[in-house]
Parts: C-alpha cells; structure tokens; sequence
C-alpha cells in the first residue's frame, strides 16, 4: 500500500510543477514591449535571461544620448543594474554615423561594452573595441525623430573572449525621448 502512495503523492507533485511552469511568463515576455513612442524603456536577453536596468530603490539607470552634430550622428545607450547588492551589471552600446533609421552594423565605430562583477576576472568585462574581444552584432534604429524627440531601436550582438563564455544579447529594444 506504501509504494502506491508514494506513486500518487509523487505524480501529484509532478503536475503541480508543471503547472506552474505553464503560467510563468518566459524571459522575453518578461522584457518591456518594443515601443517607438519616447516611453523611456530598455530590454533585452543576455545569455537568453532578462536585462532589463534597475538601480538602488527601483530607479531605472537609462540613458541615451544622441547628438546629430557630431561625427555624422553619435549614439550612446548606457544601462546598469544590481543583481545582487554590491554587485552590478553594465551593458553600453556606442555608435556614430546614425542619421537616419536604419541597420548599423558593428564596426571599428559602432559597438558595446558589457562588464558583469558577478563573473571572474578576466571574464568579467567584454569591449568589442578590445582586440582580444570578438564582436558582431546590428544597432536597427527604428525611429529617429528629432522633432518629437524620440529615438528606438533594436539590438542582437555577441561578444567572446578567450577562455570566457560567449555574451549573446538578443531581442534587445529601446525606446527613448530625448
């Protein structure tokens, strides 16, 4: 009679546990929707786990910064969050020559920077500008409208390093007024 109750206790918790899963969103519905409206947002997968910017008290550390005078158009989109307190994560992306919407591909003038302290050293900092540092990878502005004051785009890039686990952002967006 035990092994059979056993056997019906065990099945029972297998369900429930699936249920579970069943109802959890997965990481990309955990990001914030791809939007070309200003409404100040940033996503995106690392590694297929959720980035999205947060800070000390729930502040979102965002920042864009456009300046269409400069070098045919300079992008910078800056980004950081505490996983755990005292530990934090960094994603930058730089570009220049961005006039217009459009896909940039990742060059010796566009690229990014992701540092993350809850790896080892050397393993915790990627520069696609670094030579030990294989990149590749797309900024797709979608609007740029200054005008209203709006720029959003997508992001997809890989950065590996030597010994260290590749970084692959997927499913990236943003979505700024400026």
């Amino acid at each position: 009679m035990k092994p059979t109750l056993f056997l019906y206790a065990g099945l029972l918790l297998l369900t429930q546990c699936s249920k579970c899963k069943k109802d959890d969103p997965t990481p990309a519905e955990q990001l914030p929707p791809a939007t070309q409206t200003g409404a100040n947002t940033f996503g995106c997968l690392v590694n297929g786990q959720p980035y999205t910017p947060s800070g000390y008290n729930g502040v979102s550390n965002y920042a864009v910064l456009y300046d269409p005078g400069f070098k045919g158009g300079s992008l910078d989109v800056r980004t950081y969050r505490y996983p755990r307190p005292g530990k934090s994560q960094y994603l930058i992306l730089s570009s220049t020559n961005i006039d217009k919407p459009g896909v940039y591909q990742f060059s010796p003038t566009a690229g990014a920077f992701f540092t993350d302290a809850l790896r080892p050293v050397p393993c915790n900092n990627y520069d696609s500008s670094d030579n030990n540092t294989y990149s590749k990878g797309t900024i797709t502005i979608t609007r740029l409208d200054l005008n209203a004051g709006i720029i959003s785009g997508t992001i997809d890039f890989t950065l590996a390093q030597p010994g260290c686990d590749t970084i692959k952002v997927t499913q990236g967006r943003f979505d700024k007024k400026l």
